[in-house]
């Protein structure tokens, strides 16, 4: 059965954990868990052979509706740094990712970031979107924040985690211009980005594209019949006709959005599949945080009549 809120130490002996592992040697590698596939990607790049990392949720796992297991419990409260996003993406875990304080080091790394670089969503009042990994420029942020996390809880790593994190940034900023370029080849008409949920927002603020997404920001709200509508409405005013699917939501309400249209004689199809709350498979270029946005990126501008070449920025996509 999955756990929700639990004082973790109350929780520990229901595990047959009745003391939390003996500290590790101080050669061994930093015990790293991350919720979600972009943090973990940042802390093996930013760590090296300094630092072990377990990611939680995996390809497809949506993080806005993931609840911890058994085996998470044991994984988080073992680990000498515990790194999750925060933004209130991982909602259900939220609680638990405070409690684990009382036993480990347990860092909302996106908490870090100043208040005026985020987005607000009307849908919810003192919350602010959480997807920023999308915008490469905002991610550096992030990325600095593992890196101020895995320097306090390993000090002697400390001038091999900046130098490892700033090498990241460079190639972040390196992606973002490449993004930058070939998105601008889109025709301004095209300009608008339709996906399942609300995910793209940085994204489309950074490089000058209105998104539409039929859910909200967490997969968890829900798409009407009135949303549809007033998306298919949008698409056929504006004579888009490409929408894409996400590799973590399903795919039902982009369907529905092509037979709305098609009922109002207006042809949409599907531009692509993109990467929004969660990474490709493990060990693929796509699997990674530069390879998502790459991915994403590519795939967009090739479907909205830009120009992008197939293998991407690095001439490394599947």
């Amino acid at each position: 059965m999955p756990l929700t809120r639990r004082t973790l130490l109350s929780a520990l002996p229901a595990l047959g954990l009745t003391a939390l592992a003996p500290p590790l040697r101080a050669q061994a590698p930093l015990s790293v868990v991350a919720t979600t596939g972009m943090i973990a990607d940042a802390a093996r790049v930013i760590g090296g052979d300094a630092v072990q990392v377990q990611a939680l949720m995996g390809p497809g796992v949506d993080p806005h509706s993931y609840r911890s297991t058994r085996t998470d419990i044991v994984a988080l409260s073992r680990a000498d740094l515990v790194l999750w996003h925060g933004l209130y993406l991982e909602a259900q875990m939220e609680d638990l990712l405070i409690d684990l304080s009382e036993v480990t080091t347990s860092v909302p790394v996106a908490n870090a970031l100043p208040q005026d670089v985020l987005l607000s969503h009307t849908d919810y009042e003192s919350r602010f979107d959480p997807h920023v990994w999308m915008d490469p420029i905002r991610w550096t942020g992030v990325i600095d924040s593992i890196r101020a996390a895995m320097a306090q809880a390993r000090p002697e790593g400390a001038e091999a985690f900046a130098a490892q994190a700033e090498a990241f940034a460079d190639e972040a900023r390196a992606l973002d211009t490449y993004a930058g370029e070939v998105l601008s080849a889109i025709p301004d008409s095209s300009r608008l980005l339709v996906t399942a949920h609300d995910a793209f927002a940085y994204f489309g603020d950074r490089y000058g594209i209105e998104v539409a997404g039929i859910q909200g920001i967490s997969t968890e709200s829900e798409a009407g019949l009135a949303r549809i509508a007033e998306v298919v409405d949008l698409l056929v005013a504006r004579d888009v006709g490409a929408v894409f699917v996400e590799t973590s939501v399903s795919d039902r309400n982009i369907r529905a959005l092509i037979e709305g249209a098609a009922a109002r004689g207006h042809e949409v199809t599907i531009g692509g599949e993109l990467y929004s709350d969660a990474m490709g498979q493990p060990g693929t270029y796509e699997g990674t945080w530069l390879g998502m946005i790459d991915h994403n990126v590519t795939t967009i501008s090739r479907a909205l009549g830009g120009s992008a070449p197939q293998a991407g920025w690095q001439g490394r996509l599947s």
